[in-house]
């Protein structure tokens, strides 16, 4: 079974910068289509940013630019690099991965695309 692994969250001020980190246990990073996703208090899990193994990238409209995925196959890590950060990205920030292959790179911006979750990590954002 895999496991995917994230870290990095925090509580940090309006306006700072943080990075997350994710990694997988069996196979590598490299094989798999990986997404991040968020869940706000209260709210369901949403989209923030997919990519697939091809480098094919999808973000979220609403985050404008703000958040980047990235990969160190190397490091066998993927990474979100979220910059002016607001109180409204408050949230448990998933990883995700997939083996399936979709040919819409908007299939793999459902929470049903993938097969193996993280466990979370908090971001808090303070105003």
């Amino acid at each position: 079974q895999e496991q995917v692994a994230e870290s990095g969250g925090g509580l940090v001020q309006a306006g700072d910068s943080l990075r997350l980190s994710c990694t997988t246990s069996r196979r590598e990073i490299r094989n798999y289509g990986m997404g991040w996703f968020r869940q706000p208090p209260g709210k369901e899990r949403e989209l923030v940013v997919v990519q697939t193994t091809g480098g094919t990238t999808y973000s979220a409209p609403s985050l404008e630019g703000r958040f980047t995925i990235s990969r160190d196959n190397a490091k066998n890590t993927l990474y979100l690099q979220m910059t002016s950060l607001k109180p409204g990205d408050t949230a448990v920030y998933y990883c995700a991965a997939t083996l399936r292959y979709y040919a819409d790179i908007i299939d793999y911006t459902q929470v049903g695309a993938y097969d193996y979750w993280g466990q979370g990590t908090q971001v808090t954002v303070s105003s």
